[in-house]
């Protein structure tokens, strides 16, 4: 087998015929030693967890990640934290895919090569720089593939042709595509035009087509699952954090509950139960 943890996991999804369920929360949220048990409780019912790394302006997100990263940072929650809590989750899930999605500034700050070589110790397969375009990545790139390490890439329904085609070049792992115009955990675009979108992209790249932002319910997720490769999770699974706020079993109970709702609304022989 492959030691590519990432193509295994979209191969056993496409064996066993359904869509990767891809599951996102903050590092650090809403404080380190509750957050190491929440990415756990996440593992259990994810194929691919994203871990997203704090930072104090996430441009690209919605209020509710935006508080979520407000939280982590509140508790103190630095980056060693966020390697910490990601080798974790990979010793506990040795199949899982892990990646760690954020902002240029945070790899930055601790020089892409120290970055790339803390992450690939910790166990992490890919990386999901919102703020980097494909046209500015080449430091960033040869940085992750020297820990050999996937460059994740981004396209919005807003992406030119030629921007698409240098996304499908550059990137590895996978591609997430956003599935609206704007900010996570705003409204989900239309699904048949998401679909239209995910069709194309495939003529383009040779890999694993992902959609998020915006999905928020089992029939959301059981729909886009028939079409796309992996279905990405965050503002949804962020919220039970955020509604249970100084509960921690209340939250671990809320987050398992609503990561097996939407696995089993991914699977495409079962109904949709919401």
């Amino acid at each position: 087998m492959s030691l590519d943890r990432l193509h295994n996991c979209f191969a056993r999804c496409a064996a066993e015929g359904r869509a990767a369920l891809i599951g996102y929360l903050t590092a650090g949220d809403p404080d380190p030693a509750t957050s190491e048990k929440l990415l756990h409780v996440l593992a259990r019912h994810a194929d691919i967890i994203e871990i997203g790394m704090p930072f104090s302006d996430p441009m690209a997100d919605g209020p509710t990640i935006q508080a979520a990263s407000e939280r982590a940072l509140a508790a103190g929650t630095h980056m060693r934290d966020v390697f910490r809590l990601a080798l974790s989750v990979r010793k506990a899930s040795p199949q899982a895919g892990i990646v760690l999605m954020g902002y240029a500034n945070v790899a930055f700050a601790m020089g892409f090569e120290h970055f790339a070589e803390q992450a690939a110790l910790a166990g992490v397969d890919g990386v999901l720089i919102v703020d980097i375009p494909p046209e500015e990545a080449g430091d960033f790139d040869a940085a992750l593939q020297a820990h050999g390490l996937h460059s994740i890439r981004l396209v919005a329904p807003t992406s030119s042709t030629a921007r698409r085609e240098l996304a499908a070049q550059t990137a590895n792992g996978f591609i997430y595509y956003v599935s609206l115009t704007g900010i996570t955990g705003a409204e989900m675009g239309d699904v048949d035009e998401i679909r239209v979108q995910t069709d194309a992209l495939r003529k383009q790249a040779e890999l694993p087509i992902c959609v998020g932002f915006g999905i928020k319910t089992a029939q959301q997720a059981q729909a886009v699952a028939k079409f796309a490769d992996g279905v990405v999770i965050g503002s949804h699974f962020v919220s039970c954090i955020t509604i249970h706020q100084g509960d921690e079993s209340a939250m671990l109970a809320e987050l398992d509950k609503t990561c097996a709702a939407m696995r089993v609304a991914m699977n495409k022989e079962c109904a949709v139960e919401d």
